[in-house]
């Protein structure tokens, strides 16, 4: 790390610009999310048809497979990333406000077909924006770098979770996308204000170079034993978490007994308090003892926060409880996607970054996406304490391979 510390590194223009774009990033996530859940869950949809919808977010899992388009094309203004970037944004505000103006009651599918379009958007947006970290950072910058674009991101969330819902109490769902997807301007800020990353590696020269080489490179370079230790870590790191995500908000509004409004303002007040507490430090806690130690400890923290919401689920609606369990999820959540990404960027390529970025952080989303519909399920069978126990338990095989990815694989770029 270069001399001056680590707080020296914030300074530079990129790490505002990091954080304008992950606002982006975050912004629409959710609308897909658990913002849809509440807005269904206020219309008394029953909880199945709720863990359903976790798949209209299938895009995020699957993003690798038009990852390598983004990479060996670009579009006739701004560059390979920016280009992209600017585009997908513009098409984020017009898809978004559509989604919001459907009757989910009286048009179901159609309102699924416009979230879908939503998170397939998103999703090439995610990719470009991780591709354009990539390429950017320095490994000296990448702690500070991916702190600045997770704090943009959780920004993002608290205002497309926290005061959507705030809102949702005063104001019908159709105004709340549409002031989302105005928001998406800052995004398109953040594009504008960026700076094209130079990269020295050639780019694939042919579609079909671009879908194989990325793949063969990681196998190539890492070795096929660490490569495998990549992918398993990065679909199980957080796999607890998000397979919580698909039903969290339904258990705080009908079994926690909170209104949205509660919901809303604790996730703002105490959710942006625990963001901006974890994304600042994470990266100096990297710094200060090592990528490998903060890994564990910061998947350690996430699988308290599980026992967290366990606790509200044991003792019921309890204000005080749901308040903690809210502060530690977000500083978790801050903390882990820092190192997280981190590791990412620095088994990645620049010249393929995109398709090898998104390979890993669709992995990641596997316990929302893929396994999601499941939550349900296991919540008829165990309850929600004993959801929230198996939840907090699926963080040990991730434990494990965070030890094992910075011991054994080279993350240095």
């Amino acid at each position: 790390m270069p001399r001056g510390g680590f707080l020296d590194v914030f300074r530079s223009k990129r790490m505002a610009v990091l954080f304008l774009l992950g606002f982006a990033s975050g912004l629409p996530s959710l609308l897909t999310g658990s913002t849809l859940q509440a807005w269904m869950s206020s219309l008394g949809v029953d909880l199945g048809r709720i863990a359903d919808l976790s798949m209209v977010g299938l895009a995020y899992t699957l993003k690798f497979a038009w990852a390598p388009l983004l990479d060996r094309f670009r579009l006739p203004f701004l560059g390979r990333r920016r280009g992209w970037c600017l585009a997908l944004q513009l098409a984020l505000v017009v898809a978004i406000a559509v989604m919001g103006a459907i009757d989910p009651l009286a048009s179901p599918l159609l309102l699924a077909t416009a979230a879908i379009v939503v998170a397939f958007l998103s999703a090439s947006q995610d990719v470009v924006i991780d591709a354009y970290k990539a390429d950017l950072l320095a490994p000296h910058e990448r702690a500070a770098g991916t702190a600045m674009y997770v704090l943009g991101y959780r920004v993002a969330l608290i205002v497309a979770g926290t005061l959507a819902l705030v809102m949702a109490d005063h104001m019908p769902w159709r105004v709340i996308y549409a002031i989302m997807a105005a928001g998406m301007a800052i995004g398109v800020l953040g594009t504008l204000l960026a700076d094209e990353p130079v990269v020295s590696e050639t780019p694939p020269r042919t579609l079909a170079k671009a879908i194989v080489e990325p793949f063969v490179e990681f196998g190539k370079r890492l070795g096929w034993r660490a490569t495998a230790i990549v992918l398993l870590f990065a679909a199980l790191y957080r796999f607890g978490d998000y397979f919580a995500q698909a039903v969290v908000i339904d258990f705080l509004h009908t079994d926690a007994a909170f209104d949205l409004t509660t919901i809303g303002l604790v996730t703002k007040g105490v959710g942006f308090l625990g963001t901006l507490v974890g994304g600042l430090a994470a990266g100096g806690l990297v710094a200060r003892f090592g990528l490998r130690k903060m890994l564990v400890a910061f998947g350690v923290l996430a699988a308290i926060t599980n026992l967290l919401y366990m606790w509200l689920a044991f003792v019921g609606h309890d204000i005080v409880v749901f308040s903690i369990a809210i502060g530690v999820d977000y500083a978790s959540t801050a903390l882990g996607t820092t190192a997280f990404i981190a590791v990412l960027m620095g088994v990645c390529s620049p010249a393929m970054s995109a398709t090898q970025f998104a390979l890993l952080t669709s992995l990641s989303s596997v316990g929302q996406r893929v396994f999601g519909p499941f939550a349900d399920d296991v919540v008829r069978a165990a309850g929600w304490t004993g959801f929230f126990a198996s939840t907090a338990l699926m963080a040990i095989p991730g434990l494990a391979l965070a030890w094992l990815v910075t011991r054994d694989v080279k993350t240095d770029g």
